[in-house]
């Protein structure tokens, strides 16, 4: 699209990270600056970029960085003004790029005149999270404030003052659903605040536009059927932890179907005073609700859990007959919805692929999807004829990119282009791999342990401060439960529901044990001494499920399946495991493997090694504590101990 000037804008980056930004405190990294060329050209070519960043890289400032000089670009070339959309899988990172990375550039960049007004970012959602005026004048007439939950009474009276529902901390989920703005808002309120917010939206406001992944494909999917864009028009898209896109799109091609949404019916019901129906939903959804509410480990076939439906469903379908017409519209499309998923959960639908996989909580959903993932993905977002950016750190095994291109349809796309740049990191100083011959067969309570055994004798050496990264909820138990009688000198702590608590009083523990899994394999970050040892019982290959059997069919021996699919996966998890090790320039830590299958000569030691940074390789545990020794100062091991 934009031939002219190339040198010009690609001079523009390098000024940008190897004068202004060190001028403002920021180190110069070489890795990060050819990151961002890359991006650049990429935009600059209307390519689809998979670009694979190493811990350190700095990818947000590479994007961001980019796509700044990009619209310079277009303004200079009198190009309508489109902005850049940023999609993140995490609100964390949504978070760091509105209040930390945009305003430090806007900042640095306005000193130096190279924008003349301010960079500025807007957070967009889905409508179910804001606020529309009207109902919630209809809610606050209606409610009975007195007899409200004090907490949950300011919550609700804090939304004349808020648009966005997530910034009112207690807000129940009952008035959540009678407040927000409905699917068609129609309300004709010149004053309505979600209709003036959607209009700064569609102007030359806000340069960057930031999104989760769902709300990106959703858009995709109303512009690939002739619906109204969710936003507008722009220039280029960035897909930040882009390893989280196949995992959305399953869900926004699909339906999921979890404890919370029952519940949130169930407590609506109640809230319309239709108690009967509230109490019978309860008590046929009871066994359900309790098995999709313990922490899902892939040991409970799909099967299992459509028993557990049909009492539901039959209540679901009274209450839909009984009471349909006489529920408000909200509570009565909540019905429809779980009505239609349960019925469509219990059918059995060639088309379909039907899994249980893990919530945002711990616990365990159903999923529908379409089994052609890919081809979903090619006719919505892939078509898009714009500058497209998929940035991780995760992308690729090694140089090979191929898993996550079969998974997203971006296999046979000209428009791709390829780029790893590896973690600048001093992994063969800072790092220790440690790897035992430990048997990886847990079916017994020997193995769990053996196991343990082995675990507490590494926070020996180590002097605790470890991170312990399980492949089940069921092996966290077991080890959990024999850790507790070896005497530990160093609080233990579990990863559960209340992550977040959980992780702060971690932090705050000085040579504490974090034992985890699910989410933590990717989603924590514990730079300094909080993490010197990371500890992985077990590779992490996937559960077999509805998606891998389908997949297998493709496939004409069990071999090439594995080499083809199941390896890079656990490959992949595994370099996202080892990457809660190291997260700044001066972190040391061990990394120890306690799976026989990595040991020497064994059948998986060449995949392992393949999938990490080039570090020096022990079994000797002596070697282990030696090198903590060398590297720690000497409060470290003054911390933590009983």
């Amino acid at each position: 699209m934009i031939q002219d000037n190339r040198q010009t804008v690609h001079q523009e980056i390098d000024f940008i990270f190897k004068e202004l930004l060190p001028a403002h405190g920021m180190a110069e990294r070489p890795a990060q600056v050819a990151l961002s060329h890359r991006m650049l050209g990429a935009m600059l070519d209307d390519s689809i970029a998979l670009c694979d960043a190493g811990t350190g890289i700095g990818k947000t400032y590479a994007y961001l960085v980019a796509g700044i000089v990009f619209l310079r670009c277009r303004a200079d070339r009198d190009l309508a003004f489109k902005p850049i959309l940023i999609s993140t899988s995490s609100i964390a990172l949504q978070n760091a790029v509105l209040n930390e990375y945009l305003p430090f550039l806007s900042k640095v960049l306005t000193a130096a005149q190279m924008t003349d007004r301010p960079i500025r970012a807007v957070v967009r959602k889905g409508k179910s999270h804001y606020v529309c005026d009207e109902r919630l004048q209809r809610r606050l007439q209606t409610v009975n404030l007195a007899r409200k939950n004090p907490r949950a009474k300011e919550a609700l009276l804090s939304l004349r003052d808020h648009l966005d529902m997530d910034m009112a901390e207690h807000l129940s989920g009952y008035d959540r659903t009678r407040v927000c703005v409905p699917k068609s808002c129609d309300c004709g309120r010149e004053s309505c605040r979600y209709q003036c917010f959607m209009e700064v939206c569609a102007s030359d406001r806000y340069q960057v536009q930031i999104c989760n992944h769902n709300l990106l494909l959703a858009d995709a999917i109303h512009r690939s059927i002739g619906r109204r864009p969710l936003f507008p028009e722009y220039s280029a898209l960035v897909i930040d932890e882009a390893h989280k896109l196949p995992e959305a799109s399953r869900q926004m091609f699909g339906v999921t179907f979890t404890a919370g949404d029952m519940r949130a019916l169930i407590h609506a019901l109640r809230g319309e005073r239709y108690l009967l129906a509230a109490e019978n939903l309860a008590e046929t959804s009871g066994p359900l609700l309790r098995e999709l509410s313990r922490p899902w480990d892939g040991s409970r076939p799909f099967s299992h859990f459509t028993g557990l439906l049909k009492c539901p469903h039959k209540t679901l379908v009274r209450i839909q007959r009984q009471l349909g017409t006489l529920l408000s519209h909200s509570t009565r499309r909540q019905l429809e919805q779980i009505a239609d998923q349960v019925t469509l959960f219990l059918q059995d639908q060639p088309d379909m692929l039907f899994y249980a996989a893990e919530d945002d909580r711990g616990g365990t959903m159903l999923c529908a999807t379409v089994p052609d993932l890919s081809n979903q993905l090619r006719q919505t977002l892939w078509r898009q004829q714009k500058p497209i950016l998929l940035a991780s750190g995760t992308l690729a095994v090694g140089k090979d990119f191929r898993r996550f291109k079969e998974e997203t349809g971006l296999m046979t796309d000209d428009r791709v282009r390829e780029s790893v740049i590896p973690s600048p990191f001093a992994y063969n100083k800072n790092c220790l791999l440690y790897i035992s011959g430990l048997s990886a067969h847990p079916e017994g309570g020997q193995y769990y342990d053996s196991l343990a055994k082995m675990i507490a004798a590494l926070l020996n050496a180590a002097h605790g401060h470890a991170l312990v990264l399980f492949t089940s909820y069921a092996a966290m138990s077991a080890v959990k439960e024999r850790l507790r009688g070896q005497d530990l000198a160093y609080p233990l702590f579990t990863l559960g529901r209340n992550a977040m608590h959980t992780t702060k009083q971690f932090r705050s523990s000085p040579g504490g044990v974090l034992l985890a899994t699910g989410a933590a394999w990717e989603g924590f970050d514990f730079p300094g001494d909080c993490v010197s040892l990371l500890v992985i019982p077990r590779l992490p290959f996937p559960i077999p499920d509805a998606l891998n059997e389908k997949e297998r069919e493709q496939y004409p021996t069990l071999h090439s399946f594995l080499r083809a699919v199941v390896v890079p996966e656990m490959q992949i998890k595994l370099k996202q495991g080892f990457g809660r090790a190291i997260r700044t320039e001066t972190d040391t830590c061990v990394v120890a493997l306690l799976d026989e299958r990595a040991a020497q000569n064994r059948r998986y030691r060449k995949d392992v090694l393949a999938a990490l940074p080039e570090i020096p390789i022990t079994q000797d545990l002596q070697r282990v504590e030696e090198f903590i020794r060398s590297v720690k100062p000497d409060k470290y091991f003054q911390e933590g101990a009983a």
